[in-house]
């Protein structure tokens, strides 16, 4: 049973995880909205009803396993992999770039749903469909919670959001709330400099 988007919209309300002010997104830009998706992902009624939009789109597709990037998608890939019967990793960074580690890989072949919580500029998922690629592994398609560029992001491969908006985000150089002299929030898993 999916959810619709004002439902969801309004389990981030009432969970203070739909938040306004000025804020340093993972991607590096500014924005004045913030998904947090960990306030939501605490309650596994919530995580599972809210995962279930993305199952419930790629069920029929054949996966043998869902990848997802640290820290913000684990908990959506390994929903999403409870829900489908299927393994569950992720990947982490290593420096800057995200690697598989913890002796997870992926064989040539093997049929891959990226997962993520959060979608601003796509950067992660980015990232992680190139270490399934480079493996020889298939990407099947993405899923994440929310698609905050209203799905003009495209991955290449089908994609499922659960909650799309056009959501205003600026570059860190060129920020109208930072003009305005709004003290900047950083309330992400990713430390940026």
């Amino acid at each position: 049973m999916s959810l619709s988007e004002t439902e969801i919209l309004e389990i981030f309300k009432n969970v203070e995880a739909l938040l306004e002010g000025h804020f340093l997104l993972t991607s590096g830009r500014h924005s004045n909205v913030y998904f947090q998706c960990a306030k939501v992902l605490q309650y596994p009624a919530y995580m599972k009803k809210i995962c279930s939009n993305i199952v419930e789109y790629f069920k029929n597709y054949e996966i043998d396993t869902v990848i997802a990037p640290a820290i913000g998608g684990i908990i959506v890939g390994q929903e999403v992999a409870r829900q489908l019967n299927k393994r569950s990793i992720f990947a982490e960074r290593e420096g800057k770039a995200l690697t598989l580690r913890r002796g997870f890989s992926l064989e040539p072949g093997e049929k891959v749903l990226v997962c993520e919580d959060v979608v601003t500029t796509g950067g992660s998922v980015f990232e992680v469909i190139d270490i399934v690629k480079n493996s020889g592994a298939v990407v099947v398609g993405v899923g994440c919670i929310v698609d905050r560029s209203n799905g003009k992001v495209n991955f290449g491969f089908p994609q499922k959001s659960a909650v799309m908006m056009d959501v205003v985000s600026f570059p860190a150089d060129d920020c109208e709330l930072c003009k305005k002299g709004l003290p900047v929030i950083k309330p992400g898993s990713r430390k940026i400099k």
